[in-house]
């Protein structure tokens, strides 16, 4: 169940990344794409969400790629708002988050496909979480790039490493998961 637990922690933790640093632009600038061969926040957004209603919905049982889904038109711009755009991650999430808390460690050996590729759950959800790392990464970037403001860090901030280590070195070894305490 450890391995569970650790995996539900470190999606989390990625979604918080994303809306922290979401959180960090102007509602426009959600819709902006750097040039025309770019992505904009609010479609990098609409892709997940298509991507994880997809794969979460009925993992065990069916196929990850569903008849349902139109891939291509994640990548049309269709969100006007900010609250679109968050309803649309934050039902992603739900969908994904009901599949993993439904598991069980017996479940990850099992196999489940995705475009009638076998994969054990395990590989399933490493895939995904490679995946969704990879696009909250560009969230990331982009929002860095839009930001009009202050940009608070989302990680160990630029000449900080010295004071984050020492944090971390005081009261000696012990077992913790990096996501303790980020979110």
């Amino acid at each position: 169940m450890q391995t569970i637990k650790n995996t539900i922690s470190v999606f989390e933790y990625y979604k918080s990344l994303g809306e922290k640093a979401m959180a960090q632009v102007r509602d426009e600038a959600l819709f902006h794409m750097p040039d025309a061969k770019s992505n904009s926040i609010s479609v990098i957004v609409k892709h997940l969400h298509g991507n994880m209603l997809s794969r979460w919905t009925d993992f065990l049982t069916t196929d990850g790629e569903k008849e349902w889904r139109k891939r291509d038109e994640e990548f049309e711009e269709a969100a006007s708002t900010h609250t679109e755009v968050m309803h649309q991650w934050n039902e992603g999430w739900a969908c994904l988050f009901a599949a993993l808390n439904g598991l069980t460690p017996d479940d990850l050996g099992k196999t489940v496909y995705i475009r009638n590729m076998g994969q054990t759950v395990e590989d399933a959800i490493m895939r995904q979480l490679a995946h969704y790392a990879y696009h909250i990464g560009q969230i990331v970037y982009l929002a860095r790039l839009f930001n009009e403001g202050d940009w608070t860090s989302l990680s160990i901030p630029k000449g900080g490493s010295a004071t984050y280590n020492k944090g971390k070195s005081e009261g000696g070894q012990r077992m913790e998961h990096f996501t303790e305490g980020s979110k």
